[in-house]
């Protein structure tokens, strides 16, 4: 496939299996080829990891932490680099809230790694509380 344009790469990101070419694509500046990438289940983990430090703006970043936090390849060096991430972000006073809830979720992280994002900055109450929710499902 011959690529030329960024609908050509967002193509590529969804359909293609060959790692080493969705590795290259981690490197394009398109933000929603990112999201793609975390979003195919054939990105290896080393792509994942590379994406976790891609920064666009608030909204594209933070969907994009929680697509890497779901991703079925995310290992624990993944997942702990996408919750620095989070961390950094809430800190900022952003609100990552749906990648620190799917981060919750994966049991690869401690739970006591995951709530001390609920102490951040960033942290509502209420994300406070679901955290918890989310935690306690683990067990």
């Amino acid at each position: 496939m011959s690529v030329h344009t960024p609908a050509d790469y967002l193509e590529l990101a969804r359909a293609e299996n060959d790692s080493a070419v969705l590795h290259r694509l981690a490197r394009c500046p398109y933000p929603f080829v990112w999201q793609a990438l975390a979003a195919n289940p054939a990105t290896a983990p080393g792509t994942l990891l590379e994406l976790s430090t891609a920064q666009d703006g608030a909204w594209n970043d933070n969907r994009l932490l929680r697509l890497l936090a779901e991703h079925p390849s995310a290992n624990r060096i993944v997942l702990r680099a996408v919750r620095d991430a989070v961390a950094a972000k809430l800190a900022e006073g952003e609100r990552p809230y749906a990648a620190v809830l799917a981060l919750a979720g994966r049991t690869e992280l401690a739970a006591a790694e995951v709530r001390q994002l609920g102490a951040l900055r960033g942290a509502s109450a209420r994300l406070r509380s679901r955290l918890e929710q989310h935690l306690e499902l683990r067990t």
